[in-house]
């Protein structure tokens, strides 16, 4: 019997590492779509990243490059429009097979579902990029496997915020001590943490090596396989090779201590 009833995990960078060949690629095919001479290199869309949300790095960018728009446009649709065209060529780039799910996200989920504990997700990216994820990648029935896809912009406010993981335990019917949270960005340990998901285990990723991850109480490279094992940045895996139900539980036991 473990401690927690449910997984919530972030999707950009945690289920995959999509962001530097997958999103980046995609919003420059979508600027060029429209005529557009805006490219995102590795480097400046790693600074963007530190915005949650398509649309919000879109206006950052116009913002920083001091773009002037037609003033016959309407900002919000003019943006809106070229994230979904985005979206478009993101949802193509994944059906080719391009982005698979990081090493262990699927053998920790095949477990969690044996083991009949709970999985939800908590994105601020879109229904259809999780949709197309988790189908093109992890398989047809994957998606199946979620209870709870709380995704874009259905909240308030986007990560840092906590409102996703608010939705997230609402739908679940659980409280933040029932589950255990997987993320990987700065961004995302604050939104967790905001929400009173204490027990939160940071998988580093292309673009978030190096964060500042404090205070979650477990960061790792990666989920690890048994003979691809993980290692343990902050915190231990307790003697394990990869990071299992069991250590979850370590984990979780160490945040919520058993009276």
């Amino acid at each position: 019997m473990y401690g927690f009833q449910a997984l919530i995990f972030d999707v950009d960078g945690t289920l995959a590492d999509t962001e530097r060949d997958g999103h980046r690629l995609a919003f420059n095919a979508a600027f060029a779509e429209a005529g557009l001479d805006w490219v995102w290199d590795v480097e400046r869309y790693g600074r963007l990243l530190a915005v949650t949300g398509g649309k919000e790095r879109i206006r950052r960018f116009i913002e920083e490059e001091g773009i002037a728009l037609d003033p016959a446009l309407d900002p919000d649709a003019f943006i809106a429009g070229l994230h979904r065209a985005k979206t478009r060529h993101y949802v193509a780039l994944l059906e080719t097979g391009a982005i698979p799910l990081r090493c262990g996200v699927a053998r920790l989920l095949r477990e969690a579902r044996e083991a009949g504990v709970r999985l939800a997700i908590a994105t601020t990216t879109t229904p259809e990029n999780v949709s197309a994820l988790l189908r093109c990648s992890g398989g047809p029935e994957m998606e199946g496997w979620f209870e709870v896809i709380a995704a874009g912009d259905v909240v308030p406010q986007k990560k840092p915020a906590p409102d996703i993981f608010f939705l997230a335990l609402e739908q679940l019917g659980l409280e933040a001590r029932d589950c255990v949270a997987l993320e990987d960005s700065d961004n995302g340990v604050k939104s967790a943490l905001g929400a009173g998901l204490d027990a939160l285990v940071v998988t580093e990723s292309t673009y978030t090596r190096g964060q500042d991850f404090t205070p979650a109480p477990l960061v790792v490279d990666c989920l690890g396989e048994p003979d691809q094992p993980a290692r343990a940045i902050v915190g231990d895996l307790g003697g394990a090779a990869f990071l299992d139900l069991a250590a979850l539980d370590r984990l979780h036991r160490s945040v919520y201590p058993r009276a």
